[in-house]
């Protein structure tokens, strides 16, 4: 079960007054768990960056050999203070990632620790800028996605989910979640089958899966369409990075008020939990090694569409 977590860190930031001490204190009874907090101003005001390490029992934090996993809330902001009022859809991301985090940190108070490190990070913002996007209007945020991916893509993780909302657009016709391929240095590859046989479990239905571009995996600001920011984390690392999107049937902007969905983001919590146990202990893969290095002695690196390629004009 992943209700109570999902609601206690849904109330917590459904606040005009939430920040990323917020967090450390929802953290605070768990003594194993590293709640770290940075405060980054940009143009259009300023956010706090929450990274939460939960250590795993043969974690690479305490000297271990398991593998790293990543999760990260992605988000412009959790709400759009003062032209609206309250948490914004955007904010599922940021809900669930945190909701993960309290997941695990009580499984450990239980006696059920992951074999390896399990790294969330995500930001808070109650009042963050709009943008204009088709067909709905996007979530702006107060620092460039450069900044975010500074401080959310921890060097340590080894593979990342990326949880995002995913619902202004029409092309997940999808009230629940769906995954994206694995993303890998400019390479979109085949969706693991084993993040599928995840899903079906933790959803109980067939598994649900979005298509991406070109076009999404490349960095922003470089005058491209993207659905979203779900896949911005996979310019900034060479570790394999999937799309967790928290979707609708209808397109929503992510500056809607009253649009998220609680039981959605559990689904999210539960899906991500299960693939942090999973991979932390050696059994989950979010890529074929060996296609991937017959892929690269084929066609070569890819890792031109990590940069923003040439200046127009040039």
């Amino acid at each position: 079960m992943s209700w109570k977590q999902t609601i206690t860190v849904f109330e917590a930031l459904d606040s005009a007054h939430v920040s990323g001490e917020t967090i450390k204190e929802i953290f605070a009874p768990y003594q194993e768990v590293t709640v770290s907090v940075q405060t980054v101003t940009g143009e259009e005001g300023s956010t706090d960056f929450v990274k939460i390490v939960i250590p795993g029992k043969n974690g690479k934090s305490t000297g271990g050999t398991a593998p790293t996993f990543g999760i990260i809330g992605r988000l412009g902001g959790i709400g759009a203070r003062p032209s609206r009022i309250g948490m914004v859809s955007d904010a599922d991301g940021a809900i669930a990632a945190i909701a993960s985090a309290l997941k695990l940190a009580d499984m450990q108070t239980k006696g059920d620790v992951l074999a390896g490190d399990v790294i969330i990070s995500t930001h808070i913002c109650p009042n963050a800028p709009t943008q204009p996007h088709e067909p709905v209007d996007f979530m702006g945020s107060p620092v460039d996605i450069l900044t975010m991916n500074r401080y959310e893509v921890i060097p340590e993780m080894e593979a990342i989910l990326s949880i995002d909302t995913t619902k202004g657009n029409r092309i997940i016709n999808h009230k629940g979640i769906a995954i994206s391929p694995a993303v890998k240095e400019g390479y979109i590859l085949r969706i693991s089958e084993d993040l599928l046989r995840i899903m079906e479990m933790t959803t109980g239905q067939l598994p649900v899966t979005f298509p991406i571009t070109m076009q999404d995996i490349t960095p922003y600001g470089n005058d491209l369409f993207h659905i979203n920011s779900i896949l911005q984390p996979a310019v900034a690392t060479d570790a394999p990075v999937v799309g967790v999107a928290i979707t609708a049937q209808t397109a929503v902007p992510g500056c809607g008020t009253g649009a998220s969905h609680e039981s959605d983001i559990a689904l999210a919590v539960k899906f991500a939990v299960e693939v942090a146990k999973e991979f932390t202990n050696g059994v989950t893969t979010f890529y074929d090694e060996a296609e991937y290095a017959h892929i690269l002695s084929r066609y070569g690196s890819m890792k031109r569409l990590q940069t923003m390629g040439n200046v127009a004009g040039e």
